[in-house]
């Protein structure tokens, strides 16, 4: 595979290289994005979106500030063990675990641990240090994609429309949403790749988008799922735009339009293929934990549909998205990016070409995600199958991520070269509108900085936290009532109240069940996720030992032949028959050995790791061919 794809004959690919030539931005030349000094004007000018971040001092009342803070503090209890890619969070649900990082993408939070771990960030500093990076990121990721389609003036202001798109900031500051802000950086990156793979189709463009659309996936799930038949939608389109020239006859038009299909359907391929190890086993085993608790009550997603006035209102607050139209936040789009994309596509619409098509399923896509955010769309939410899609959300109005994209890349039409003609450098026209896209957005730029509620971050201000927020007490499917309290958080709160460091708990047996006399156990080994047990069982049947985890897929029970020996059985795991907490039972023959109880991988996991590592080589190997063909061409 070299630089085409797909090659035909000598004048076949003369005729391809004119074509694609005319498509980016006339034909015009850029030079590489380090030497770019737009890309770097834009970097720059998110230093007023970064501002926030570098206040002395953490935003804690924000919607999810403390919720990331504790799941970066969990991610590091888990490395501490040497677990670098963790499934299981054994501190949530106060102590009884919850398999969390197998259900939510864990990028964001390893980005913070490497400051955390290796930078000697603290916890908050981390967190606020991944906000900036997601901000500076977005904004390069958008001005990349929107020169390669528009120019590097548009691509200017699509990447400062981006950024300061009300909706965005929302996430930044009032929602302090770590992972749908750092999504931000990955939706233009796959739109930038997929585009470039159908109109100029390279090996590198292929591996471009199984990276982004993997990195997607690692980041949010959900998110993911709201972008994807855009993506597809997009991918289509171009397909039927910009398939090779000169095909004449229905089948050779239908050759063509596959052919422009095959590069981006490959790095979509391969990027499901990167990311197997997070959602096979995040899609298989998510029937094993309770949702109802995150769909229910407060979260129905039929009390918060988005009223129409809300879209256009200038109101802001810090407050939290409550059932009905009097939100204490807000849901604007953007005076300036609305005027921005009007005005765009009024004055560009006849210029544009085919170009235009691209425009038109922008205006489709940022109008579909306001009607199905709004109260007018909700019925859309009951269907069988397009229902499914839009629940996904949890909340309507998260699929104005969607509309911000879209409503970002039209406002980048005001710096088209039909209205900005000083191409190649920075003009007082080009400066004075991008200063007013920040200026528009200005009055957001803040956060509201905070002391915790619980104290340093510790155990024992984790599980004061799980208590007053409600919403760190998930639970798997095993679990009759939720915990609101637990023996665990009553040992964490004792070590503080005495003065003392607070440390892990150094077992998980439940020793309210055993007499001592002819049943008892005691803790040799423990950490995150294994514990090694001695046992005794006087009695002439078997007997069970209970953990204080939530049962789930994955932990296994192996008897030993003596202290951390080797496993020479393994015996099974089962939910608890009594009681209401769904805990791990484990039966012990009679006599007395050593069990230990760890968290393994299930076939899933096994399955999408192996799936991972084969898309990793072959992407590597193929990246070896395009490298050896290229020098053989030149």
């Amino acid at each position: 595979m070299g630089d085409k794809w797909l090659e035909g004959d000598a004048a076949e690919a003369r005729a391809a290289e004119k074509h694609h030539l005319e498509i980016f931005d006339g034909g015009i030349s850029h030079p590489p994005l380090w030497r770019d000094a737009l890309f770097w004007l834009a970097v720059g000018f998110t230093i007023f979106a970064v501002a926030p971040f570098l206040l002395p001092g953490y935003f804690w009342g924000a919607n999810d500030a403390r919720h990331h803070v504790y799941f970066l503090f969990e991610y590091d209890r888990l490395v501490q063990d040497g677990i670098w890619w963790p499934r299981w969070s054994p501190d949530f649900a106060f102590g009884y675990g919850y398999p969390f990082f197998n259900i939510y993408g864990p990028f964001s939070h390893f980005l913070g641990e490497l400051f955390h771990y290796f930078l000697g960030f603290d916890f908050t500093d981390a967190v606020e240090a991944v906000f900036v990076l997601s901000i500076v990121a977005s904004a390069g990721a958008m001005y990349a994609f929107v020169r390669s389609w528009l120019g590097r003036p548009a691509a200017l202001l699509a990447a400062l429309a981006y950024t300061y798109a009300p909706y965005h900031l929302l996430n930044l500051y009032v929602r302090a949403n770590l992972a749908e802000s750092m999504a931000f950086v990955w939706l233009p990156l796959c739109l930038w790749t997929a585009r470039q793979a159908v109109v100029r189709p390279a090996y590198r463009w292929i591996v471009g988008l199984a990276v982004s659309y993997a990195g997607l996936m690692v980041t949010s799930n959900l998110v993911i799922v709201l972008f994807t038949p855009l993506l597809a939608g997009y991918v289509l389109l171009l397909a039927l735009l910009y398939a090779q020239p000169g095909a004449k006859g229905g089948w050779a038009k239908v050759r063509a339009w596959l052919r422009a299909l095959a590069a981006p359907a490959l790095g979509g391929a391969a990027g499901l293929g990167l990311s197997a190890a997070f959602w096979l086993p995040a899609f298989t085993e998510r029937q094993y934990v309770r949702v109802d608790q995150w769909f229910d009550g407060r979260y129905a997603y039929r009390g918060h549909f988005v009223e129409w006035h809300q879209f256009f209102s200038p109101a802001w607050g810090f407050g939290a998205s409550v059932p009905g139209p009097d939100d204490t936040i807000s849901f604007q789009i953007g005076a300036a990016l609305v005027v921005f994309g009007a005005l765009g596509v009024l004055f560009t619409w006849k210029t544009l070409e085919r170009a235009r098509w691209e425009v038109l399923f922008f205006i489709v896509g940022a109008v579909f995600g306001l009607f199905v955010a709004s109260v007018s769309g909700a019925w859309l939410w009951e269907l069988p199958v397009v229902g499914g899609v839009l629940q996904a959300a949890q909340f309507p109005w998260r699929w104005l991520v969607i509309t911000t994209l879209c409503v970002s890349l039209l406002a980048a039409l005001v710096g088209h070269r039909s209205i900005v003609v000083e191409m190649q450098r920075l003009s007082l026209p080009l400066l004075t509108l991008a200063s007013l896209l920040i200026l528009a957005s200005y009055p957001y730029l803040r956060v509201e900085i905070r002391e915790p509620a619980e104290g340093p971050v510790s155990l024992a201000a984790l599980m004061r936290f799980q208590q007053s927020a409600d919403e760190m007490t998930g639970s798997t499917a095993w679990v009759k009532e939720i915990p609101t309290w637990s023996p665990m958080a009553d040992y964490y709160i004792s070590q503080e109240q005495a003065g003392e460091p607070v440390r892990p708990v150094d077992t998980k047996l439940d020793y309210s069940i055993f007499d001592y006399e002819t049943f008892g156990a005691s803790s040799v080994a423990h950490s995150t996720i294994s514990e090694e047990v001695f046992y005794y069982n006087g009695r002439e049947t078997p007997q069970r030992l209970v953990f204080n985890h939530f049962y789930y897929p994955g932990w296994n029970a192996y008897l030993l032949d003596g202290e951390h020996g080797q496993r020479i059985q393994q015996i099974p795991v089962v939910p608890e028959e009594t009681g209401t907490l769904g805990r791990m039972t484990v039966e012990v023959p009679p006599g007395s050995g050593y069990l230990l109880l760890i968290y393994e991988d299930t076939p899933p996991r096994i399955v999408g790791g192996v799936l991972s590592i084969v898309t990793i080589s072959l992407l590597a190997i193929g990246g070896a061919i395009s490298i050896i063909l290229q020098r053989r061409r030149k």
